[in-house]
C-alpha cells in the first residue's frame, strides 16, 4: 500500500461555533497530484490551513508523513505557497534573495548558504522561468512573476510535498504555463502535490485526483469532474450521497 503523505480523519473546523469543515476525511499518497476544488466559501482553503496547523481542528486528526501533526517537526519536507500575495510588498529584496529564503528551514538560520543552497536556488529559478530575473528587485516584477517567485521559493527548499493555495489565481497565462511546467518537473522527480484551485487551466493534465468541497463536506473524490452535463466514467468517482448534482458538475460556482 502506498504511503500516506497527508491523512485527515473526521476533521472538523468551526469559527465562533459556525462549522466550516464537517467531518472531512482525506488521504494523499506519495506521487499524487490532488486538486481541492470548490466554490468560494466552500471550505477548501480552510482544509489546507488545517492540514498545515494554521487553523485548529475542533475534532478529528491530521497526520503528516505518518506522524501526528501536533508532533510533526520536519517542516522542510513541506513547501507551502499561500493565496496570492505581493512578493515584493515594501521589501527591497531581489528575486534570488526571496527564493533563497526558501532554504532556511533546510539549512538553518545561522549557517551561511553553501554550494548546495546556491544550486537549489538556481534550479528553482530555472523551473519557473525566472533565471534571467534573479538579480532584479521583486517589486519590479508583474503579479504573475511575483507568484512564480513564491513558487520558486517553495521549490528551493526541495520539499517532498508541495501545498499550494490558488497558485494561478489572477496571474497571466505565461505564468500559468510556467507554473504547470515547474509542477510537471517536481512530480516527475517523485514529488507529491496538494493544491486548492477555483479553476485548473493548464494544470488539468497534471491532476491525478480531484476532491470537491461543498458546504464544508467532501462532495466528490475521484476523477476531475466534467463541466455540467457531463459525467465521469463509472467507477472513477465517489459522490457524497447528499451532495446536489451541481456541486460536482459546477464546482467553480
Amino acid at each position: 500500500m502506498t504511503d500516506a503523505v497527508v491523512s485527515v480523519e473526521h476533521g472538523v473546523v468551526a469559527y465562533d461555533d459556525r462549522p466550516v469543515l464537517r467531518d472531512v476525511s482525506l488521504r494523499v499518497t506519495t506521487g499524487e497530484v490532488v486538486a481541492v476544488l470548490g466554490a468560494n466559501g466552500s471550505g477548501k482553503s480552510t482544509l489546507i490551513r488545517a492540514i498545515l496547523g494554521l487553523v485548529p481542528l475542533s475534532a478529528g486528526t491530521v497526520t503528516l508523513f505518518g506522524t501526528p501533526q501536533r508532533r510533526f517537526r520536519q517542516w522542510s519536507r513541506i513547501g507551502y505557497v499561500p493565496q496570492r500575495i505581493g512578493a515584493g510588498s515594501g521589501v527591497p529584496a531581489t528575486v534570488a534573495e526571496v527564493v533563497a529564503s526558501g532554504r532556511l528551514a533546510r539549512r538553518g538560520v545561522l549557517r551561511p548558504p553553501g554550494s548546495a543552497d546556491r544550486t537549489a536556488v538556481a534550479e528553482a529559478l530555472r523551473a519557473v522561468g525566472l533565471a534571467d530575473r534573479a538579480g532584479d528587485p521583486v517589486a519590479t516584477l508583474s503579479g504573475g512573476q511575483q507568484q512564480r517567485t513564491l513558487i520558486a521559493r517553495a521549490l528551493a527548499g526541495q520539499p517532498e510535498l508541495l501545498i499550494l493555495d490558488e497558485p494561478t489565481a489572477g496571474v497571466d497565462s505565461a505564468s500559468q504555463d510556467a507554473f504547470a511546467e515547474a509542477l510537471r518537473g517536481f512530480v516527475a522527480a517523485g514529488g507529491t502535490v496538494l493544491l486548492v484551485a477555483h479553476e485548473l487551466g493548464p494544470l488539468s493534465a497534471l491532476i491525478t485526483r480531484a476532491v470537491v468541497v461543498h458546504h464544508g463536506e467532501i462532495a466528490h473524490d475521484g476523477a476531475v469532474p466534467e463541466p455540467a452535463g457531463h459525467h465521469a466514467a463509472p467507477g472513477h468517482e465517489h459522490v457524497h450521497p447528499h451532495a446536489p448534482e451541481e456541486s460536482v458538475g459546477m464546482w467553480g460556482g
